[in-house]
């Protein structure tokens, strides 16, 4: 499969296009892209393959389509980040929960991302960076950049880090909440918004107490 970049779909959906989309999110997040034909998407979502057809030249366009969307939103997440209101912290904490919020608003999408993205296999792996998450990633690393360049942000530290870390344990959180939530000494795993709370004050102000920072000079 070639990871080509795709249009922008058109956000007014038909009815029978929805119905696709929706079918094809569940089968390939469960089955894969090989493990799924045109045929079984169209007898899920309860149209005919030529129906599918009509609104996607391939089984790679309705793919790569899936991926593509997925990302839409949350770019519109990171540039509320680049240009909200606020300052850079408060921007930086509205990122977070509604970076966090939109993992779990979009469960069945990211679950088929992340299967690819750790597949082991590395052309899908290409096009999970090319179709989703390269270009957030830029533009994330190009906002510290700037927190840098304001003085901000420590200069010292790696933007391309900063931006994992942030993202990395929502992604986490995300991913091991179930499993999280049977450890009784993880209490912070039954509250996602305190969860993201706290892990932005880390992130932001450090583990040390202030005063000891100050004594230690660390």
């Amino acid at each position: 499969m070639q990871a080509n970049p795709i249009s922008t779909p058109d956000t007014r959906q038909s009815a029978g296009e929805k119905a696709i989309l929706d079918a094809a999110i569940e089968l390939f997040s469960e089955y894969g892209y090989d493990g799924v034909s045109m045929r079984r998407i169209a007898e899920a979502a309860g149209v005919s393959k030529s129906n599918i057809y009509h609104h996607f030249a391939s089984k790679e366009a309705l793919y790569l389509g899936i991926l593509h969307g997925s990302a839409q939103h949350l770019s519109e997440i990171v540039e509320d980040l680049a240009e909200g209101d606020g300052d850079f912290q408060r921007r930086l904490r509205v990122f977070a929960e509604a970076h966090l919020e939109h993992l779990f608003a979009n469960e069945t999408t990211l679950r088929l991302v992340l299967r690819e993205a750790f597949s082991g296999d590395e052309e899908k792996s290409r096009m999970v960076v090319d179709q989703v998450v390269g270009g957030i990633f830029k533009r994330m690393v190009a906002i510290f950049q700037a927190g840098q360049k304001a003085g901000i942000l420590r200069p010292d530290l790696d933007p391309g880090l900063c931006t994992t870390l942030l993202m990395g344990a929502n992604l986490f959180f995300f991913q091991a909440q179930g499993m999280l939530q049977q450890i009784p000494e993880a209490g912070f795993a039954k509250d996602s918004t305190g969860f993201n709370r706290q892990m932005v004050e880390i992130m932001l102000n450090g583990m040390l107490c202030q005063e000891y920072a100050r004594e230690t000079g660390k």
